[in-house]
């Protein structure tokens, strides 16, 4: 697929709404085709039913929706352009949760957005970021980098390196005000912050800790020694909190989880992580489990 297709195909499908009856090669079945295999999402890989633990929602790593367009490769957490799966729309208003790779000199030409909050996390290697505001950025591991779509923007994002591959996360947030200026803004971390305890790296709050998005979120990472245990209260009563493990092993509320898996819980005021092994790093993001854009 080439990068119009790709970038075409991931705005339809970050929508809620899909309207027609065939999507990304999955035929949606009617009662009378239920002799039907079970439905395929990109790539062939069969739609993986969520696994529901009470408040929590598992998402196994090899679960994720895969798309290899040779130039990227790409793990979807939720349903984005080809990878369309009925039960992995969104976890409250984290919408998009993208693990790429994308090869030396290679990238996103220009695309457009509007109404979300946009945000990387490189993990290895400088990818350079242009926009219709005219800045012109690279972000390497260590940064963190925003952008408010609002009102609606354009942007390209290329590997910056000739030799090596650039590796991120892509995240995509509903906002909770409709078209605001659009606005970019990055920064860079002290890793050394985040050994053995949670560093915030996102919140409401444009005069807090890290950068700042127009939604009542709050991003933490965190690296851990082998056992350490963290406590980590949400900031806002009703939010919940997704936990994604980007290296190592960790065991979330009681739940084990392995490297690049994610866990979805609702209704709690805290939780306990704890680290499996050295070195572990995680994610933690906690946003609100509903969407009233005003």
């Amino acid at each position: 697929m080439n990068r119009q297709e790709f970038i075409r195909k991931a705005m339809l499908g970050a929508g809620l709404l899909i309207s027609s009856k065939i999507m990304g090669g999955i035929t949606l079945r009617t009662k009378e085709k239920e002799t039907l295999p079970e439905p395929l999402g990109f790539n062939h890989l069969p739609i993986t039913k969520e696994t529901i633990m009470e408040n929590k929602v598992l998402h196994k790593a090899e679960s994720r929706g895969l798309a290899n367009h040779g130039w990227l490769i790409s793990r979807h957490t939720f349903s984005f352009a080809n990878y369309y799966n009925p039960e992995r729309m969104r976890f409250g208003v984290l919408r998009v949760l993208n693990d790429d790779v994308v090869e030396a000199g290679e990238g996103f030409g220009t695309h457009p957005h509007d109404n979300m909050e946009i945000i990387s996390i490189p993990l290895e290697g400088d990818l350079e970021h242009k926009d219709s505001m005219g800045n012109v950025a690279v972000i390497k591991k260590g940064d963190v980098q925003v952008m408010s779509a609002g009102a609606g923007i354009t942007h390209s994002e290329y590997n910056k390196n000739a030799g090596k591959p650039v590796k991120f996360l892509q995240i995509w947030v509903f906002p909770k005000i409709k078209n605001v200026k659009p606005r970019y803004d990055q920064i860079t971390l002290k890793e050394e912050d985040r050994l053995n305890k949670l560093q915030q790296i996102l919140s409401p709050n444009q005069d807090d800790e890290g950068v700042w998005i127009h939604q009542d979120a709050w991003f933490h990472l965190g690296k851990f020694e082998e056992g350490v245990s963290a406590d980590y209260k949400l900031k806002k009563a009703g939010n919940g909190l997704y936990a994604f493990v980007l290296s190592g092993s960790f065991i979330v509320d009681g739940t084990e989880l392995q490297e690049r898996d994610g866990l979805g819980i609702q209704d709690i005021e805290s939780v306990t992580i704890r680290s499996g092994s050295a070195g572990a790093e995680i994610l933690l993001m906690e946003i609100p489990m509903n969407s009233c854009l005003i």
